[in-house]
C-alpha cells in the first residue's frame, strides 16, 4: 500500500499502446493463466492473480490470511500474488489483461477511466485516505493557514500539489506564494533534515510512524477536513472485459477476501506473524510499524453493515468532480462506469 509514482508519473501522459506490451511478469513472479478459466464451483480452481499495489505490508494482511486459513479455496479459486516491477504497472497490467485484479487508488482508476482505458473499480479497501500534510512538532506549523509562503515537498505528483492548495484555500489562506519543491518519495529525509518546511504524499500508517520512531514527532493536516473529498486510499481494480468474463469469480475472490480481513480482524497477532514471517527472507517487514499500522488500517478497511468493500456513487462523484475542478482530469466520468458493487 504505498503509491511512489503512485498514479500521475504515468496515467497523466497514459498512451497503453505505447508501454503497455512491455509490461510483464517481475523475474521469478508466478503468473496464473488468464484465459479458458473454468467457472467456481466444482472441477479444477479457478485461476486469479492479483497485482500488489507495493511491497507486502500490513494492508495485504487479509490475502494472506484468506489463503492460509482456505478461504480461497472453499470458493474453489486459486489466487497468485504478483509484486509489480515498477509500482505504476498493476492497473495498466490489469487493463490490458495480463492480471485479472489490481490493488490500486482511487484518484488513479478515475484518471485512467478519464483517459478510456477500461478499468473499474470492484472494491474500496482502505476507506479514507491515508496521505496527509506533515510539518515537524518543532517549527510550529500546525495549522493550514501557517504555510502560507512556505517550501512544501512532494513527489512531483499534480494530485498532491492540488490537495496542498485546496487546503489553503479552504482556509481562505493564499496559496500563490507556496513553493513546491521535488523530493521524489524521500519524504522522511526530507523532513528529518529540515530541507523543506513541510510534506505531502506522506502516509499516516507508514512515514508518519517512521519519523516518530525515529524520534521526530510530527504534526499531521488532514486535507478531507479542508475541502478535499475524503476519497478511498486504495481500491481493487479489474478491467471492463475481465469483468465481464469472470464475475462469478470475481464475487467468490471478494468472499474469501472479505473472510480473510475478518479472521485479520479477530487475530491481529496471528495474521501479522503470518506476514512478517512470509516477507522475513525478500522483503523483511518492521513489525513495530506494521502492527501499529494495521491498528491504524483495520478501522479504516471496516465497511461496517455494509459488504466488505461495497463503494458508494457519492464517493466517485465527489472525487470525479474535484478532479475536473482542479483540472486534473478534462474528461468527463460516468460513476456506473468507474465502480461496481459485486457483493450485495
Amino acid at each position: 500500500m504505498k503509491r511512489y509514482s503512485r498514479w500521475a508519473k504515468t496515467l497523466m501522459s497514459l498512451s497503453l499502446a505505447a508501454g503497455l506490451a512491455a509490461c510483464g511478469s517481475p523475474a521469478g513472479s508466478e503468473t496464473a493463466p488468464q484465459a479458458n478459466q473454468p467457472a467456481v464451483g466444482t472441477g479444477e480452481p479457478t485461476e486469479l492473480t492479483i497485482a500488489l499495489d507495493w511491497y507486502p505490508n500490513a494492508v495485504h494482511s487479509f490475502l494472506y490470511a484468506a489463503e492460509e486459513q482456505g478461504y480461497f479455496r472453499e470458493e474453489n479459486l486459486n489466487v497468485h500474488l504478483q509484486m509489480p516491477s515498477d509500482t505504476n504497472d498493476p492497473l495498466k497490467m490489469v487493463a490490458v489483461g495480463k492480471v485479472d485484479l489490481a490493488i490500486s487508488y482511487q484518484p488513479q482508476v478515475v484518471q485512467a477511466r478519464s483517459e478510456d482505458i477500461p478499468v473499474v473499480s470492484i472494491a474500496a479497501l482502505v476507506r479514507e485516505p491515508l496521505n496527509v500534510i506533515m510539518t515537524r512538532k518543532d517549527s510550529g506549523l500546525d495549522t493550514p493557514e501557517k504555510l502560507v509562503g512556505k517550501n512544501i515537498g512532494y513527489p512531483s505528483i499534480p494530485l498532491d500539489e492540488s490537495i496542498v492548495r485546496t487546503v489553503l484555500k479552504h482556509t481562505g489562506a493564499d496559496d500563490s506564494k507556496l513553493s513546491f519543491t521535488n523530493i521524489g518519495f524521500d519524504i522522511i529525509p526530507a523532513l528529518t533534515a529540515k530541507q523543506v518546511d513541510a510534506v505531502v504524499g506522506g502516509y499516516i500508517n507508514h512515514e508518519q510512524l517512521i519519523l516518530e520512531k525515529n524520534g521526530v514527532p510530527v504534526n499531521v493536516i488532514k486535507p478531507s477536513d479542508y475541502g478535499v473529498p475524503s476519497y478511498y486510499e486504495l481500491v481493487i481494480a479489474t478491467s471492463d472485459e475481465t469483468l465481464g468474463k469472470k464475475q462469478q469469480a470475481l464475487e467468490a475472490f471478494l468472499r474469501a477476501a472479505a473472510k480473510g480481513q475478518e479472521y485479520v480482524k479477530n487475530h491481529k497477532a496471528e495474521a501479522l506473524q503470518l506476514l512478517l514471517d512470509k516477507q522475513a527472507k525478500e522483503f523483511p517487514l518492521d513489525q513495530d510499524v506494521e502492527t501499529k499500522s494495521l491498528d491504524i488500517l483495520l478501522p479504516l478497511m471496516d465497511a461496517g453493515d455494509q459488504p466488505f468493500g461495497t463503494q458508494t456513487a457519492e464517493s466517485w462523484q465527489k472525487l470525479i468532480d474535484w478532479m475536473k475542478q482542479e483540472k486534473l482530469i478534462t474528461n468527463d466520468v460516468k460513476v456506473d462506469d468507474v465502480m461496481r458493487n459485486l457483493l450485495k
